[in-house]
């Protein structure tokens, strides 16, 4: 499907570019290399075409194109995303996603896998504002209200209030919170680092599934109590 859709786009540019009907456009496009098949995706970016092309100038098929004719899978992680930056000038965020799409798109990393492991994100919405589910996290006796005492520890000097901030859990896994309010909710979510495997993932998404759960049931279980009682406890 991404093929045709690739295929019909350069057709449609060829016929703005020469004034040929589509049909005559397409017969030149069927016989272009550039639109020709590409091997089956093993798996799919997690971003979407319309956003990579937003963030890069380019759909998946042209930055697997252009990836594959430079031999990308032999060459490793750090070398395809130094070659995405250098080669194209894309930035080094977008030089990364480029290069994840592309390695899980050919079977060279598994969905959920990072440089140093593996990772799951999860989100909950929660009937609170961010500065308060920020403090639910970080000031250690409200977050022993939700939370089994001493899963996490706050990493010093790292997150912002009421935005985000970083955790070591008690297995040395590295643990994110980032914090969207919206107005008297806010949406968390949780990611979770330096995970073994896919279990290992499905294990922890499960898990905060539930942490997050407990925390919005308090939230949610409060939301009788006046604003000014709610924030001094």
């Amino acid at each position: 499907m991404t093929t045709d859709k690739a295929r019909k786009r350069a057709v449609r540019t060829r016929m703005t570019k020469t004034g040929e009907r589509y049909a005559a456009a397409r017969r030149h496009v069927a016989g272009d290399p550039s639109v020709a098949p590409l091997p089956p995706r093993v798996e799919e970016p997690r971003m979407s075409d319309a956003s990579i092309r937003r963030g890069t100038g380019r759909s998946w098929d042209e930055w697997f194109r252009l990836l594959d004719a430079w031999d990308a899978t032999t060459k490793g992680h750090p070398a395809i995303a130094r070659h995405v930056n250098e080669a194209y000038g894309i930035d080094g965020w977008w030089a990364q996603s480029v290069t994840v799409g592309y390695e899980w798109a050919r079977g060279l990393r598994q969905v959920h896998e990072v440089p140093g492991g593996f990772q799951v994100s999860v989100t909950r919405t929660i009937a609170a504002t961010a500065a308060d589910v920020w403090r639910d996290f970080v000031e250690p006796h409200r977050r022993n209200r939700w939370l089994e005492p001493g899963v996490l520890r706050v990493r010093a000097g790292t997150g912002t209030p009421a935005k985000s901030a970083r955790f070591d859990d008690q297995d040395g896994r590295i643990v994110h919170i980032y914090l969207t309010g919206k107005g008297d909710r806010c949406s968390v979510a949780v990611t979770t680092e330096r995970l073994a495997d896919r279990d290992d993932v499905e294990a922890h998404r499960a898990l905060w599934k539930t942490r997050l759960g407990r925390l919005a049931t308090r939230w949610t279980e409060r939301a009788g109590v006046a604003p000014r009682e709610r924030r001094a406890s």
